[in-house]
């Protein structure tokens, strides 16, 4: 008999657990409050950067890192695979990080080493930009980016075409304990069954789930972006002091990101405007006389220490949680989605569970 499964989000997260499953045979529904590869939702899927890498991993804890590098593998074949599949390209570009100072120069090369990530120290001339703290920068050849709409537009087609149900537009009442979810209600009064429920939905779960998880926490964290389209590129992702710049294949340039704890307000503003176009004109003073193409935000799921919640409900025997990944959803949404398949199916996942579990 098949198992029917609903997720709750459908953002990278929820397709890509929907893969998963739709892999093993399962029967899909993908419950989403927008729409699914939308880049008016305001969810931080189509709107982060695409840098599959965790910025500065020798700050982060091994069990964020194991999912980051985990994932990050599995994007280059992936994309090939969704590119053939369905035709979409998700512009899968291994365009090299340039890490400008202040860093810890002797930890960033200790973890490269330790990681065997290639590295080399350079001088940040050399590369274009201008750097305001030094010319000792830091060179990771090997660091790829991905186009979140793009990569969006290709699941989509992807789980379209493998039968995956997309109820769209649909938002689901906050759950109330039981010992056995029958039913999810929506707004609407409809019931939504399954043998299982994922919870996928960022930055909204803790929304869902306060009255049966009260320890769960995850809450919105607002990012900022800007967009260019320089006369001459960077070759290169730059990253200096929590700011970003990514290059793509088409010309454009990206140059973020905040973190603005905000609640739900996913309104840009002119103070952040200023501050990310004044940060890009330092490192790339061409851009002064250039236009600002777009500027947009999305809503991260913040957690503590970027540790997402990967496992069964505690109290609600056929619900389980994938969510929480804050700034790299994208970079961990492969191996968290195999991770929770695996705990769905009554199997030991590749990676520790324990660490990810859901505050009881």
């Amino acid at each position: 008999m098949t198992k029917k499964v609903v997720i709750v989000g459908g953002g990278i997260v929820g397709c890509m657990t929907a893969m998963e499953l739709v892999q093993r045979g399962c029967s899909v529904t993908i419950v989403e409050r927008n729409q699914i590869a939308s880049q008016t939702s305001g969810e931080s899927s189509w709107a982060g950067g695409g840098i599959i890498f965790p910025l500065l991993p020798w700050l982060y804890s091994e069990h964020v890192n194991a999912l980051t590098s985990s994932g990050a593998n599995i994007y280059r074949e992936l994309s090939q695979r969704l590119q053939s599949e369905t035709g979409v390209d998700s512009d899968f570009d291994q365009s090299g990080f340039l890490l400008l100072p202040n860093f810890d120069a002797e930890v960033a090369q200790a973890w490269c080493a330790r990681n065997q990530l290639p590295m080399q120290a350079v001088k940040a001339s050399a590369f274009g930009v201008q750097s305001l703290s030094g010319e000792d920068a830091l060179w990771l050849p090997t660091v790829c980016q991905i186009r979140p709409p793009y990569f969006m537009q290709a699941m989509r087609k992807w789980l379209e075409k493998n039968n995956v149900t997309m109820l769209e537009h649909t938002e689901l009442m906050p759950l109330k304990q039981t010992p056995t979810l029958t039913g999810w209600q929506t707004v609407n009064g409809e019931t939504l069954t399954a043998d299982q429920f994922v919870v996928t939905s960022g930055a909204w779960s803790f929304e869902l789930l306060k009255e049966t998880s009260a320890k769960l926490n995850v809450k919105p964290m607002r990012g900022q972006i800007l967009l260019y389209k320089p006369l001459k590129n960077l070759d290169q992702m730059v990253y200096r002091e929590g700011f970003y710049m990514i290059p793509r294949r088409d010309g454009y340039l990206l140059a973020g990101s905040t973190l603005e704890d905000v609640g739900f307000e996913a309104a840009v503003t002119q103070a952040v405007r200023d501050e990310l176009s004044a940060k890009a004109e330092a490192i790339m003073p061409e851009l002064k006389n250039q236009p600002i193409i777009k500027h947009w935000s999305g809503l991260r799921p913040g957690t503590p220490e970027n540790l997402p919640i990967i496992s069964a409900h505690p109290s609600i025997e056929n619900l389980y949680l994938n969510t929480g990944h804050f700034r790299y959803g994208l970079t961990m949404a492969p191996a968290s989605a195999q991770m929770v398949v695996a705990l769905m199916f009554g199997e030991t996942p590749p990676i520790d569970s324990m660490p990810y579990a859901c505050p009881v």
